[in-house]
């Protein structure tokens, strides 16, 4: 069940997309991309760019013990997998963690490498204030919609979303900040279903992983300038959702883009088990558009633009995290066993090693018999043994 989920949830992304390409014409959206143009579309990738940058900076904010780059560099990799790989968010959140510990970066934790506690820490607290902000920015939408015709569809359903977000993530929080008993419970639970050598480290370590949480969430301050930045970024893509817009010739208000992308965000949150949230995404800037009064092929020609340019930063992303992840393999250290002296050859096996007592003690006999007869015997301990009487 837990295969087959992910691949019948694509498989409805898919029919979904389908259906709605179908419903909106392949040559008006065609038409409608041609307005923006090669420069249009490489003005949006650079802007997605910027706030990828301004994403990095909101994770230092709140994880001030990892440097910028390093941060900026694995939320790269992390979005990019979630929206190039076929995983879901959550695949792309563990590939994210991965990425965090990669690379050799002089700002560290105590200034040693980085292990999976520090990453998953780092990952779960920039995940819960960019849900804190993604949470503001969402009510700040909802705000703009109030009163369009036919917004009332999705005003409540979203107030109670959101709701619901907001227990699920106070919950959460207090999950990392105190529970320790849990974490330690669910990491022996984890334990016996993986390798030895993974369930050493992961029972192990989750001392260190709650320390590395509680060390984090100790400065509210902290948190809280990362959950702004967070808004500040989703209210830069709302911004940059109302640059699409222009050049695809649909001229709408700044508080209009605002409140298509948080609600468009908002629905996608809550789909987030659809691999790249196939479907979904397209789904809701169709409807969301309709109360706007945009056409169709505007609207879907608004989410072929975010996939497109979501893939022109994640593919070289990924190949540039993979040609990194393959030189540290190689310069990786030699494990412990190639250290130890090898093991003899069966060629060498076979001779026959003479004890140093039988040496010392036939060394004796030759010289007692040397100075018994008055001559020296043959220059091999088995000349000078002694005759049996």
């Amino acid at each position: 069940m837990k295969k087959t989920l992910p691949v019948l949830l694509s498989l409805l992304g898919v029919a979904l997309f389908t259906f709605i390409a179908a419903k909106a014409g392949i040559h008006p959206v065609m038409e409608a991309l041609s307005k923006v143009g090669v420069g249009g579309f490489l003005l949006l990738a650079a802007c997605q760019l910027l706030i990828d940058m301004g994403l990095g900076v909101a994770w230092h904010a709140a994880v001030p013990l990892l440097s910028v780059r390093r941060l900026m560099g694995a939320r790269l990799v992390r979005d990019s997998a979630g929206a190039c790989l076929p995983f879901s968010q959550l695949g792309g959140m563990v590939i994210g963690v991965r990425a965090t510990l990669a690379g050799v970066d002089p700002r560290t934790v105590k200034g040693e490498e980085l292990h999976w506690p520090e990453g998953v820490a780092a990952n779960l607290v920039d995940i819960t204030t960019e849900v804190l902000g993604q949470i503001a920015f969402v009510l700040i939408a909802l705000l703009c919609l109030i009163g369009h015709h036919g917004a009332s569809r999705f005003v409540w359903p979203l107030i109670g979303g959101m709701v619901l977000l907001s227990l699920g993530i106070a919950g959460f929080i207090w999950t990392q900040q105190r529970g320790g008993v849990m974490v330690r419970k669910a990491a022996a639970f984890l334990g016996k279903h993986i390798a030895a050598e993974w369930r050493d480290s992961l029972i192990g370590n989750t001392e260190t992983f709650q320390l590395r949480l509680e060390s984090l969430w100790s400065r509210p301050d902290r948190i809280s300038l990362g959950a702004f930045c967070h808004l500040l970024c989703w209210m830069g893509s709302a911004a940059m959702t109302w640059l699409a817009l222009q050049l695809l010739g649909a001229h709408v208000g700044f508080f209009s883009s605002v409140a298509i992308e948080g609600v468009v965000c908002g629905i996608m949150s809550a789909g987030f088990l659809v691999p790249g949230a196939l479907g979904v995404q397209e789904a809701a800037y169709v409807a969301l558009g309709m109360i706007f009064g945009i056409d169709a092929e505007i609207s879907l020609s608004l989410s072929l633009l975010r996939r497109g340019r979501d893939i022109l930063i994640g593919i070289p992303v990924l190949l540039v995290w993979q040609i990194v992840e393959m030189r540290r393999l190689r310069h990786a250290p030699p494990a412990e066993a190639s250290k130890s002296t090898p093991a003899p050859s069966p060629a060498s096996a076979r001779k026959t090693v003479i004890p140093p007592a039988v040496t010392a003690l036939a060394g004796n006999i030759k010289k007692e018999a040397t100075s018994r007869d008055g001559k020296k015997t043959e220059d091999t301990p088995f000349a000078t043994a002694p005759r049996v009487l």
